[in-house]
């Protein structure tokens, strides 16, 4: 799937993979490898933001990936996000869609509101905003028209 079709039918919570097509190379290849992974990866979907313009200038839609944590006995140090441009040449891929009634738990609850954590259930999501404590948090549930299966170049989004 295109980028532009990740922003249009992916729900926020859902894993994606992206890859640029090429094969992996070896691992005693090592700057090659970590090349190929900078273009080869995946992560969870946390943002969407529409088409915005800013003076003169036109910033492009794009979607935010949380690709992982970097920390020590349970404190988060690092977040590492990467952010896609909808005009990506990187070819994309729904691994998982969060479960049906799973809450997303959102900072804001503007439309292009930042994904803070994904709780299996409600009671989960109380639990986490009690221990974690953002102000602006925004919870929402995750209902079955989001994650239904999109039909996408004749075949069903994975």
């Amino acid at each position: 799937m295109s980028a532009q079709q990740i922003f249009d039918i992916a729900p926020l919570g859902s894993i994606l993979r992206y890859s640029d097509g090429s094969p992996r190379p070896p691992e005693r290849h090592c700057n090659k490898l970590a090349a190929w992974e900078r273009r080869n990866n995946g992560g969870r979907l946390v943002r969407k933001q529409a088409e915005a313009v800013v003076g003169a200038t036109v910033l492009s839609a794009n979607f935010t990936l949380h690709k992982g944590d970097f920390g020590r006995d349970s404190t988060i140090l690092i977040r590492i996000h990467e952010t896609f441009s909808v005009g990506s040449d990187l070819a994309f891929s729904i691994v998982e869609r969060p479960e049906v009634g799973s809450v997303l738990i959102l900072h804001g609850a503007s439309d292009d509101a930042e994904l803070l954590h994904l709780a299996s259930s409600r009671a989960d999501a109380e639990t986490w905003l009690t221990t974690h404590r953002y102000p602006n948090a925004v919870m929402r549930d995750v209902t079955a028209d989001e994650v239904a299966a999109d039909v996408v170049e004749g075949r069903a989004a994975a």
